[in-house]
């Protein structure tokens, strides 16, 4: 896997914000360029990081956060496992898009989107989070 480049769209200083950290692959950065092009004519900050990087995040400085990620052997990545331990309290605008061979593992507290790592299904899944978020964004 590879990491995702840190990026950011609109200025900060936006009302709205939100946050996608995603792992780095050729499925995730397809829906998550989507993502992008989706809100980015909108007055919506979005800031892109790497899992990695989700330790030092805040929730409660985005409206809606979309984690993006694989489940390794057999869970999701710590990363990911621990940012939703510790942000139970905002979960309401947690949307967790997770791929995995099979297509269907997802941790069972979250509202996910999930499906494998199949290019030709990418549209479909970067609808499904665009709906998501839009209605946490209303």
């Amino acid at each position: 896997m590879d990491v995702a480049e840190h990026h950011t769209v609109n200025s900060p200083s936006l009302e709205k914000r939100l946050l996608i950290a995603t792992q780095g692959s050729e499925f995730k950065n397809i829906v998550t360029e989507g993502i992008i092009q989706h809100f980015e004519t909108d007055s919506i900050f979005i800031e892109v990081i790497d899992i990695t990087s989700l330790e030092g995040i805040n929730p409660k400085a985005y409206n809606a956060i979309v984690l993006i990620h694989t489940w390794e052997n057999w869970k999701p990545p710590a990363e990911i496992r621990s940012f939703i331990e510790g942000a139970k309290a905002y979960k309401e605008k947690i949307i967790v898009m997770t791929t995995s061979g099979e297509g269907s593992y997802k941790m069972e507290e979250v509202d996910a989107v999930v499906g494998e790592s199949i290019i030709d299904d990418a549209a479909s899944i970067t609808e499904k989070i665009i709906t998501k978020v839009t209605s946490i964004l209303e």
